[in-house]
């Protein structure tokens, strides 16, 4: 029986910062025969625009709500004063891609690294200056990196993750599917107790065997 787990999210998810440590530990509890692949859904396509005031807003009153919710999680909000919000995140998705180039365990330490520039360090991670920066902190090859970033294969890779994303239907991050075989599961997200998602995914498992 063939079993894998899909985690969907987008690196300037504020819910996906939200979800670390509880995705931490579920993965860490996992049967160790379930394969685990993260794909990047892509929240906010480009663009230059200025975020509008009200989605300012919105999104500080999002971070509001989670720091509410969830144990442990903070946001630095001086990132509204001192940056020019902007609702784009592909930027943050491609430099995921092109830091997974430079090594598989790349990926989840480069999304880390932009959640913890855009969220606690106030660090504009639609700015492709920041992921640069980010890119050499972390102790990756820059000129790798940048050469990736903007590569027609980053682009493929990064529209392929969103379509297979739509396909399985994840279209909300954080999101966690579990594939058994050719049957799709969602798995309902928990925030503050992963044993409720490994439960679930385990009585899938048993219920496939």
């Amino acid at each position: 029986m063939k079993a894998i787990l899909y985690y969907v999210h987008d690196p300037m998810c504020s819910w996906c910062w939200g979800f670390s440590a509880a995705l931490k530990k579920l993965l860490g509890t996992l049967p160790r025969d379930i394969e685990v692949q993260r794909l990047l859904g892509g929240l906010a396509a480009d663009s230059d625009v200025p975020m509008p005031e009200s989605m300012q807003q919105q999104i500080k009153s999002n971070w509001l709500r989670i720091e509410d919710s969830i144990p442990g999680v903070r946001f630095n909000f001086d990132f509204w004063s001192k940056c020019t919000p902007r609702r784009s995140t592909y930027p943050a998705c491609r430099a995921v891609i092109a830091a997974r180039n430079q090594g598989k365990e790349n990926d989840e330490m480069m999304t880390r690294a932009i959640q913890k520039a855009y969220y606690q360090q106030a660090r504009n991670p639609s700015d492709y200056s920041t992921l640069i920066e980010i890119a050499d902190e972390t102790g990756l090859s820059v000129p790798e990196f940048e050469s990736d970033i903007l590569s027609t294969e980053t682009e493929k890779t990064l529209k392929a993750e969103i379509q297979f994303s739509r396909e399985i239907f994840a279209e909300s991050f954080p999101n966690l599917i579990l594939q058994v075989e050719n049957e799709i599961y969602s798995i309902p997200i928990d925030y503050n107790n992963s044993h409720i998602m490994l439960d679930k995914i385990n009585t899938i498992l048993k219920r496939n065997k």
